[in-house]
């Protein structure tokens, strides 16, 4: 980022990973309705004389007292899931954050993160997660820009416990706590740490931060708050 024009920096791009069934009908006959008896369909078997043997069962035809034969499997039935709701504003009271609506980062044309248009912006990076859904979501904001302080001015004074709240396009917030944060040179980003998978939902702020150097017009490090949901 600079001072008279501050660039956030990049970030490496990542490999994004995407991510009911039906009863058997009842095969139960329905009642027999009530009606006469007219008298047995095979008339019994003379005194004294035994009963013919009865026929063979027929081939592929189960026995009296066999098994069913199994029903055969089915494919479960996948109900698509709705995306989750995309982010609209953060609040962290403990730096006097309060922004909206977030602006949509993708990559630039040399594969690195792009960044809010001036001071006031604050963006989330549509290749991450959406905040509340499961991994690392990332937003990032100008530590300051054209003399302007950023919105993630006071970024590094973030303490673990710290409460964040992302508020949703769906009506609902998702709450964050603060666990910790880190100051790297842009030269040793902690791209594993920042942007690798985690076991539940997590988020990223990430600014510049440092000494300013003065004949590249950036400054050198990168400030990264984690936080998980509560």
């Amino acid at each position: 980022m600079t001072r008279g024009r501050a660039a956030l920096c990049g970030a490496a791009a990542l490999a994004v990973l995407a991510l009911g069934c039906g009863a058997a009908p009842d095969a139960s006959p329905p009642p027999a309705a009530d009606r006469p008896v007219l008298g047995p369909a095979v008339p019994p078997a003379a005194a004294g004389t035994a009963a013919p043997p009865a026929p063979p069962a027929a081939a592929g035809t189960p026995g009296p007292g066999a098994d069913p034969a199994p029903a055969p499997d089915r494919e479960p039935v996948r109900v698509p899931l709705a995306p989750p709701p995309a982010p609209l504003g953060l609040t962290i009271p403990s730096i006097g954050v309060a922004t909206g609506p977030l602006v949509p980062l993708g990559l630039d044309a040399a594969g690195a993160m792009e960044v809010p248009p001036d001071a006031t912006g604050t963006g989330w990076y549509v290749h991450s997660p959406a905040p509340g859904d499961t991994g690392p979501a990332v937003l990032a904001a100008h530590v300051d820009y054209a003399g302007v302080p950023g919105v993630f001015a006071r970024l590094g004074d973030l303490r673990a416990g710290d409460p964040i709240t992302v508020r949703r396009a769906d009506g609902t917030d998702a709450a964050f706590v603060v666990d910790r944060v880190e100051r790297h040179p842009k030269t040793a980003f902690p791209t594993a740490a920042v942007y690798g998978d985690t076991p539940g939902p997590e988020l990223r702020l990430i600014t510049c931060g440092g000494a300013f150097d003065d004949g590249s017009g950036h400054y050198v490090d990168n400030v990264v708050a984690f936080a998980h949901r509560v």
